[in-house]
């Protein structure tokens, strides 16, 4: 059942174009697996809530097959409730590939790898990959859809950091969908402690709680087609405005270096010479 398919360049593998059976019970599968690791982490309901057009304080557009969904990102919880809905393809890093089932799963996905380290021509060549699928998503409903957190980081659920441009280069519709985590004790929220010690307190408090907002499906204006940055900002702003979030023109590079301070370390050199 999971033979490789065939591959791509730039050592991508083809398994979002994965057909037939074998689709649909990788899908079916994966959706439901997803929602019991979540109930299994106390997420035992999750609220959902749609926005409609009329509703919406912000931009109002059309309907349509969005090619990407884009949503904040909080926690690594974020990805489990988005594949238990959608089950869609992320991008991901390439190391993630070589994990034992995780692996496995992520090229189930359809995963779009990259290496974030990497200054090279590759990088380059991962963004038309990720832009040619949310064309394919948009134009094909058999396609899987592109999941992107456009932040590029993880906040408090507080805060909408700086969106980037990779979800709106292909000129295709969005969806743009809010997570929020309620919490009277321990924060969900992926912030400032290790994985395993934040698994094992989320563990201890025995009921938590998610929050879905789906925003109506954002198309481009021709403005917004030829300018990928207003593009992204409108969709941010849109979903700081539904999602009651304060902007914040912070980014990862300054989440390191407040990571750093929390563990007594020195700035790495690159991050000092960029705050200069």
């Amino acid at each position: 059942m999971f033979s490789d398919p065939n591959r791509v360049e730039e050592e991508q593998e083809d398994f979002a174009h994965m057909g037939g059976w074998r689709r649909v019970v990788v899908v079916r599968l994966g959706r439901f697996l997803s929602r019991v690791m979540l109930f299994n982490l106390g997420f035992y309901w999750i609220s959902e809530y749609k926005v409609l057009q009329n509703d919406c304080r912000g931009l109002t557009r059309e309907s349509g097959r969005p090619g990407a969904i884009v949503s904040n990102h909080v926690s690594y919880l974020d990805v489990l409730y988005h594949m238990s809905s959608s089950f869609p393809s992320f991008v991901a890093k390439r190391s993630v590939a070589k994990l034992p089932l995780v692996g496995l799963i992520s090229k189930c996905l359809g995963c779009v790898y990259v290496q974030r380290e990497s200054k090279s021509l590759k990088f380059k060549g991962v963004a038309d990959i990720v832009t040619e699928r949310i064309q394919q998503a948009h134009q094909n409903k058999y396609a899987p859809i592109m999941m992107l957190f456009p932040e590029g980081t993880t906040t408090n659920g507080d805060f909408l950091l700086p969106f980037k441009t990779g979800a709106f280069l292909a000129k295709a519709p969005v969806h743009p969908v809010i997570l929020r985590y309620p919490y009277s004790r321990f924060s969900p929220a992926w912030d400032s402690i290790s994985g395993i010690r934040h698994v094992f307190y989320l563990l201890c408090q025995f009921v938590n709680y998610m929050e879905v907002i789906y925003l109506p499906i954002c198309h481009p204006s021709a403005q917004e087609k030829e300018d990928p940055k207003l593009y992204a900002n409108n969709v941010r702003k849109l979903m700081a405005t539904e999602g009651n979030l304060k902007l914040s023109d912070l980014g990862l590079a300054e989440k390191r270096m407040y990571h750093a301070m929390l563990k007594g370390n020195s700035l790495p050199r690159a991050l000092l010479q960029k705050d200069e």
